[in-house]
């Protein structure tokens, strides 16, 4: 073999293992190794959740949720999950109806056999499942475990500012596992928005009572940290017509006598209904019902006036950032007539 040919014939056979070096996964994609996949976005991305930071992969396949707080937009981003505890969710829910998402029950008596059963890459505690959080770890060891919850109890300082934050991080923090952080920013800046207008909407001095109605029973929800409505009294700046001794944040209100909403003779009231969102038609006792035909409340401002707010009515079983979005605009669009 002449010099020419010996030269053409090395230089093809560097060229076919440069080619094999960076051969195709199949798909047309080149492969890589590391946190990088072939579109040059990490593989993984670290967390901070309540607990310290957590490795967690980028559109994990196996997943499931525990947060009341995050299904409204994981289903909004056609998010697809393994499993669920449905008894504690909205029944028009896309995962309720999904018989394919298993069901892990309720937080009081969760199906943690589910959990282990379901070998997740991920899993996602928040709100009702917080106290579940170092059984879970123990269970599905290896899965990235993350705790979104954050505190607006009666423990909080200021649950107020814990609530704003806890959900744009929390948002954020979702985006970021399933690549869908544009759609994460605009939820943020809608928050951050229909705040912004519900506190233009109160003049400041109009006085406001929030209650949550079950069973045919009105409940007092404390200013500041009670159900839903409670951490708005801070963030607002809304003065309360009524303020009681040793009230908590418990999930159907402190106990409250009609003729004490009576006397306080708010301005405005606020209605959870919390039977819309946990009970059939035939056992629910609507909270305008309620309200409307106890005698004791008719002569009272908000109620002469019409001036009372329903939240959305699956928000007890759906305290999304959506929901909250909601009831804010309303807030907006309903103190300023």
């Amino acid at each position: 073999m002449g010099k020419l040919k010996l030269t053409v014939f090395l230089t093809i056979i560097v060229l076919v293992l440069a080619a094999c070096s960076n051969s195709s996964n199949g798909n047309g994609k080149t492969e890589t190794s590391g946190q990088e996949n072939s579109s040059n976005k990490a593989s993984t991305v670290d967390i901070k959740d309540s607990h310290g930071t957590v490795k967690v992969p980028v559109n994990p396949k196996n997943v499931i949720v525990l947060d009341s707080r995050a299904f409204e937009t994981l289903a909004d981003w056609k998010i697809k999950l393994v499993a669920a505890p449905k008894d504690v969710m909205p029944a028009d829910s896309t995962y309720v109806k999904d018989a394919s998402v298993k069901n892990i029950g309720n937080h009081r008596e969760p199906n943690l056999e589910v959990i282990a059963a379901a070998n997740p890459e991920v899993v996602i505690i928040g709100q009702r499942f917080a106290n579940h959080y170092e059984a879970i770890k123990k269970l599905v060891p290896n899965a990235a475990v993350i705790d979104l919850n954050f505190d607006v109890s009666e423990k909080a300082e200021k649950p107020g500012e814990n609530l704003i934050n806890g959900f744009k991080n929390a948002t954020i923090t979702l985006g970021q596992i399933f690549d869908k952080n544009e759609e994460a920013k605009k939820l943020v800046a809608d928050f951050d928005k229909s705040i912004k207008d519900a506190k233009a909407a109160y003049n400041g001095t109009d006085t406001v009572m929030a209650v949550e109605v079950s069973g045919g029973n009105i409940g007092f929800v404390a200013p500041n940290f009670g159900r839903a409505w409670g951490p708005m009294y801070e963030i607002f700046g809304w003065k309360p017509a009524l303020e009681i001794k040793n009230a908590t944040s418990g999930h159907k209100g402190d106990e409250i006598s009609v003729e004490a909403i009576a006397k306080s003779n708010p301005d405005w009231i606020l209605v959870l209904d919390r039977d819309a969102a946990v009970s059939s038609t035939t056992d629910a006792v609507p909270a305008k019902d309620v309200i409307n035909k106890s005698p004791a409340l008719q002569k009272v401002t908000a109620v002469s006036k019409g001036q009372i707010v329903y939240a959305p009515n699956d928000t007890y079983t759906n305290e999304s950032i959506q929901t909250f979005i909601e009831i804010f605009n309303n807030l907006a669009k309903t103190l300023a007539k």
